[in-house]
C-alpha cells in the first residue's frame, strides 16, 4: 500500500481481473474492511461505480455458515485502458493547502498512540495539525462478525466528522484507511478523499506541520 500505482500498473490489474465497463464487483477482505475499502478506492480513481461492499467481509460469510470456494481464478487477460479520476485521492500539496479550512475534516485511522506521538512509524511522530482521531477497528461490530458498527454515523458525529464536510482519511500507508474511506462513502458522504502517502509520506517529511 502507499501511494496510487501508476496508469500501466493500474491498467495491468484490472486487464488481469477481467475488468469491463459493466462490471459489477462485490468487494470484501477477512480482516474487516481495510483492503477492501483501498480497493475500492481504486475503483474511484478509475471511475468506476458499479460496486458492493460485503458488510463484515469474509467473518460475516463464515458466521452465517455459507459456502467457500477452493477455486483460483485465472488471469483474464492483457492490460485495458483506464481513465484515472483524480477526485478520489488528496496529496500531501493539497492537504497543506486546505489546513484550517471551516469545512475540512482529516480522519486519522491510526491507534490513538502513533495519533499522540508515542508510537513513530516515521521520522517525526504525532498527527496533521486539526485532524481527528478515530481508529479503523472502532467502526467495526465484533459481537456483529465485524460488520460496521450500526452506531457509526453518530459517534462520527460526535467528533464533526459530518457530511456537509469534505473529509480526507489517512493512515500510515492508506491500508487501515482504506476501511475508513469506505465506511464515509457508504454512509453518503459526498466530498471524500483518501491520502494514499498517508504518515508514510506527512512524518517523514522534513517541514509538514505536525502536533502532538
Amino acid at each position: 500500500p502507499g501511494q496510487l500505482p501508476g496508469k500501466p500498473q493500474l491498467e495491468a490489474l484490472f486487464g488481469a481481473l477481467g475488468h469491463r465497463d459493466d462490471a459489477v464487483y462485490v468487494v470484501y477482505d477477512d480482516e474487516g474492511g481495510g483492503w477492501a475499502g483501498r480497493f475500492i478506492w481504486l475503483l474511484d480513481v478509475i471511475g468506476h461505480s458499479h460496486y458492493h461492499y460485503l458488510n463484515g467481509g469474509l467473518h460475516a460469510w463464515l458466521a452465517e455458515q455459507r459456502p467457500l470456494s477452493q477455486d483460483s481464478p485465472v488471469a483474464a487477460g492483457g492490460p485495458v485502458p483506464l481513465q484515472l479520476d483524480e477526485a478520489p485521492s488528496a496529496t500531501r500539496e493539497y492537504l497543506e493547502s486546505r489546513l484550517g479550512a471551516s469545512d475540512l475534516v482529516i480522519w486519522d485511522a491510526r491507534s490513538p498512540e502513533e495519533y499522540r506521538g508515542e508510537k513513530a512509524l516515521a521520522a517525526r511522530a504525532g498527527h496533521i495539525p486539526g485532524a481527528v482521531n478515530f481508529e479503523w477497528t472502532a467502526a467495526m461490530d465484533p459481537a456483529r462478525a465485524m460488520r460496521i458498527r450500526e452506531d457509526i454515523a453518530e459517534r462520527l458525529e460526535a467528533l464533526g466528522i459530518t457530511a456537509d464536510k469534505e473529509i480526507v482519511t489517512h493512515c500510515q500507508t492508506h491500508h487501515r484507511s482504506g476501511f475508513t474511506y469506505l465506511l464515509a462513502k457508504a454512509l453518503g458522504y459526498p466530498r471524500v478523499k483518501g491520502y494514499p502517502g498517508s504518515w508514510g509520506e506527512w512524518g517523514n517529511l522534513p517541514d509538514t506541520p505536525i502536533q502532538q
